[in-house]
């Protein structure tokens, strides 16, 4: 199954270092944490990396599934990445009240987020206390939203209540 580049590429613009929540399923329950670890591997074929702590359910998830999906937040979705970071500790489903919606692989996509990837595994190497994860984009999508919800020094709301104005486009010798 292949991807068209241009949206792979549409939806990878709209991530700039901000926070994303990592999906998946175990025994056909969604699956899903914070996560500021993605970065591009390639175009051909169309291939994102992300990073997931050995100590987290999820990394075991995304092992066992072989699929995952990266869902990038906008400011309006500061109580979601409040939500997947464990920071709601009496909310025992951090799904409830959500409709996700599922692509190629069946990895909840959240709804209006300001893009998401959905990915097949395709290789996982030791990274000492995290795993990494290699994935095949195999669906992409971006939505309206046209600010990142950024992390920075645990500093959530300050960001979100003021947010960063980013450039439409980075050249070469820019600062």
């Amino acid at each position: 199954m292949s991807i068209d580049v241009q949206e792979f590429k549409n939806a990878l613009s709209n991530w700039a270092s901000g926070v994303t929540v990592v999906t998946t399923h175990a025994d056909g329950q969604p699956v899903g944490i914070t996560a500021s670890s993605l970065t591009s591997v390639s175009l051909d074929p169309p291939q994102i990396l992300i990073c997931v702590s050995r100590k987290l359910f999820t990394n075991q998830a995304i092992a066992q599934s072989g699929v995952f999906a990266v869902n990038i937040l906008g400011t309006r979705h500061l109580d979601w990445g409040m939500r997947f970071a464990g920071m709601v500790p009496e909310l025992e489903d951090r799904f409830a009240g959500i409709e996700t919606h599922t692509a190629a692989t069946g990895s909840p996509i959240l709804p209006d987020v300001m893009a998401w990837l959905d990915c097949k595994l395709s290789h996982s190497f030791d990274g000492g206390d995290h795993t990494i994860f290699v994935g095949e984009v195999l669906a992409a999508g971006a939505g309206n939203e046209s600010e990142p919800l950024l992390y920075f020094k645990r500093n959530w709301r300050l960001l979100a209540e003021h947010p960063v104005q980013l450039p439409a486009q980075a050249t070469a010798g820019s600062r």
